[in-house]
């Protein structure tokens, strides 16, 4: 029949340079990906840094270096950095509003679906997402609330089996286990 088809790596990866980077044929951009992404794997989960803060403390270091440049360069004749006119326009900002207006009708939206039950996969979808975070944050309350419900739901459990399922006849093969 003949020798089965092999399937090359490098073109399941793009065949491009990121597949040249991934299988290290580009060795020194292979070493900066992984020291880099070591780095910020260190950087956000050892030291509890998160990345809203990384890129404010980016974002902030930037515009000191843009200070002290124009500063500089006040001092020594030289061109001021090249920074572009921060000035928003009356079109792009009422732009802006408009998608932001069609965003908040479309949350609204779903919000009102959800709340009249139209939408129940959804409501489902928005629970299993925010559960887990809910547990996280309440959890001793609610292992608390849980266990009191377990420990009720056993003893009516106990009533219901001495005053009902014990009265049953059970076929002679079949005995009821005790644990």
């Amino acid at each position: 029949m003949g020798e089965p088809r092999r399937f090359s790596v490098h073109l399941a990866l793009g065949g491009g340079k990121v597949a040249d980077v991934f299988l290290w044929k580009k060795w020194h951009r292979s070493v900066v990906l992984l020291v880099s992404s070591t780095f910020l794997w260190f950087l956000f989960q050892r030291a509890g840094y998160n990345l809203l803060s990384f890129i404010s403390n980016g974002l902030f270091l930037l515009v000191v270096i843009l200070f002290f440049w124009a500063k500089s360069a006040l001092l020594l004749n030289r061109p001021p950095p090249p920074v572009p006119n921060l000035e928003l326009s009356e079109e792009i900002a009422l732009k802006a509003a408009d998608d932001m207006r069609v965003l908040v009708n479309n949350a609204l939206s779903i919000a009102h679906g959800i709340a009249i039950g139209g939408n129940l996969r959804l409501a489902s979808v928005l629970l299993c997402l925010s559960l887990p975070i809910l547990y996280d944050k309440y959890q001793n309350l609610i292992d608390d609330k849980l266990n009191a419900a377990y420990k009720i739901a056993r003893i009516q459990y106990c009533i219901i089996d001495e005053k009902l399922l014990s009265k049953i006849p059970l076929p002679p093969n079949m005995e009821k286990k005790i644990q």
